[in-house]
């Protein structure tokens, strides 16, 4: 009851509770600490120095007392009394420097930073066994004294590695991904000096971590391979790590880099086939149509190389891939999908094959055979994400076959899913189907919709932005305009049409503000004017209209993160 009023600032109720626990239990250091601040926010200061000179008066009694009876004199405008005690209370540390940590501890959660400060550096310079650089790194930082902040945080992880990750989230505080701001450099200058004093591996994965958030992914490789090299190990996770960063970032000429050199230097199979698989994707990526030929020579010589077996699915559902969405060759891509499932295989692998070959079926338009493998994986993983993601796959399939009352059914199941993407993407399906039935009996709309919507998935962008045009000239005003326009958006911005697409997004803003997909059309064009037009501003207006407007939105999270950073916040 004592802290629940305490906690709640009702102090004249809290106080009469602790006074009783104070006097059962003399012993409980906390009771007296908040009997204290309730005398001090009754500005009852008089009752609160009886007690701390009672507890004073104790045998043995504590120093951090004297802070205590210091702060009430500087809340009652009593300075010179207030750094009597003060000091009284830092000198206690030159007697016994085990009292540093209570009394610094003391110290900073008055703001008392100086004397914090002092107290640390002291306990440590009387028991070099201490260790209050963690403590010391923070003070500085809330000071601003940036460069002694590093020193602290440094001098740590050089005496204790495992404080590694610790220091990193406390530095992330005061970096940004700006390689000329002034505390990047400052603590790239402070990691070198600490590297050149005591060469270690730990300061190439300092240094490859602020590269890394500096988006400067080739500096990062030079520093992941000195890793590599010095490592017994010989592990090669945290290049991979650093290469799927790099792909993600759009960096793949640098990513292709990684990869190559995992390739070069593993003697694991999975890695190296791994790696392999991306080079691939990446020289896809980089080059046109015209280097399809050579991709499918290289999945060949993979495939010779590795074979039909359980370590090489990734290989085999890659190259199937690749043979129906880039080749449209699906039939050769199905039939080595089918050998794949004679494999022994447990149940996640089964379902990781089925749900590959359940999506060429559907690129090939063999909707019945698709709906079976994705009923037996929905069947067999019920309660896995694996398994929800199948029974989406079954609603979809379902809409693109024009099944629109059994995609239904499916998809209500779905909106409560424990992934928030697919609850997401069946909320906006289910609505896009039950509020387009209700306005045209004979789902006309609708049908095309779903045959651009298939279109899209078959890689065929311009015969989809095609059908949504009908869409947009035949059936304008109706309920699907929206549906239409946002998804022909998304194609136009896949073409690299950006102004058409802008132009799509910006009439579902004007036009349908307070529809379902107006949260979308922000977000977009947040994106876009972001990353393309290099527009801050028109970027921050659109990111902010979501996180006042639109706050349950699934983009909620994502757009409040960039307007900060946009606004120059330092996000943690």
């Amino acid at each position: 009851m004592a802290k629940q009023y305490f906690d709640d600032g009702d102090f004249e109720k809290a106080v009469v509770f602790y006074e009783k626990l104070v006097e059962e239990n003399p012993r409980r250091t906390d009771y007296y600490t908040n009997l204290i601040s309730c005398y001090q926010q009754l500005e009852r200061y008089d009752a609160a120095e009886s007690l701390i000179a009672m507890k004073l008066q104790e045998l043995n009694a504590h120093p951090v007392y004297y802070i205590e009876l210091g702060h009430n004199y500087t809340l009652q405008g009593k300075d010179a009394e207030a750094t009597k005690n003060y000091e009284i209370a830092y000198e206690s540390v030159l007697k016994n420097p085990n009292n540093g940590y209570g009394i610094g501890y003391r110290f900073q959660g008055y703001s008392l930073l100086d004397y914090a400060s002092k107290t640390y550096i002291k306990a440590m310079e009387l028991n070099p066994k201490f260790d209050f650089n963690f403590q010391l790194a923070r003070i500085y930082g809330e000071q601003g004294a940036i460069e002694k902040m590093f020193s602290s945080y440094l001098a740590l992880v050089g005496q204790d590695k495992d404080e590694l990750a610790a220091v990193i989230r406390s530095i992330d505080d005061f970096i940004s991904s700006d390689a000329e701001d002034e505390n990047n450099i400052k603590f790239k200058r402070a990691v070198l000096k600490q590297a050149q004093n005591n060469p270690d591996v730990i300061w190439n994965e300092l240094l490859s971590w602020l590269f890394i958030e500096q988006k400067q992914y080739n500096s990062a490789f030079n520093q992941e391979k000195a890793i590599y090299k010095r490592s017994e190990e010989g592990n090669l996770k945290r290049l991979n790590i650093l290469g799927n960063i790099a792909l993600k970032e759009g960096e793949k000429d640098t990513a292709k880099d990684i990869f190559s050199y995992i390739v070069d230097n593993s003697i694991e199979n999975n890695t190296t086939l791994n790696a392999q698989l991306h080079i691939i994707a990446i020289d896809l990526e980089l080059s046109d149509d015209k280097q399809l030929d050579d991709a499918q020579k290289s999945y060949e010589s993979l495939l010779e190389t590795y074979g039909y077996k359980s370590s090489s699915l990734l290989l085999l559902t890659s190259y199937a891939n690749f043979l129906t969405f880039k080749k449209e060759t699906p039939t050769q891509a199905i039939a080595i999908l089918k050998k794949a499932l004679e494999l022994p295989l447990n149940k996640y692998s089964k379902a990781y094959v089925k749900m590959a070959l359940g999506d060429i079926l559907v690129y090939h338009k063999k909707f019945n055979e698709a709906l079976i493998y994705f009923t037996q994986i929905q069947k067999e993983l019920k309660n896995d994400v694996l398994g929800q993601n199948a029974r989406y796959k079954v609603a979809q399939a379902s809409f693109y076959k024009g099944d629109f009352d059994w995609a239904l059914n499916q998809l209500k199941v779905l909106r409560s899913s424990t992934s928030q993407l697919i609850a997401n993407d069946a909320m906006q399906l289910s609505l896009l189907i039950s509020d387009n039935s209700l306005q045209d009996s004979t789902q006309t709309a609708l049908k095309k919709y779903a045959t651009a919507d298939l279109l899209a998935y078959q890689n065929k962008t311009r015969e989809a932005i095609t059908v949504l045009d009908d869409i947009l000239i035949n059936h304008k005003g109706e309920k699907i305009e929206d549906e239409a326009l946002l998804k022909q958006g998304q194609l136009l911005e896949k073409l690299k049409k950006y102004e058409e697409a802008e132009f799509n997004y910006l009439k579902i803003v004007e036009f349908y503000g307070n529809d379902i997909l107006a949260d979308d059309a922000h977000y977009a064009l947040g994106e876009m004017y972001r990353n393309v037009f290099d527009n801050i501003e028109k970027a921050k207006y659109h990111y902010e209209k979501i996180i006042y407007s639109y706050q349950d939105s699934y983009y909620f999270p994502t757009a409040r993160k960039e307007f900060r950073k946009l606004r120059g916040d330092i996000i943690n």
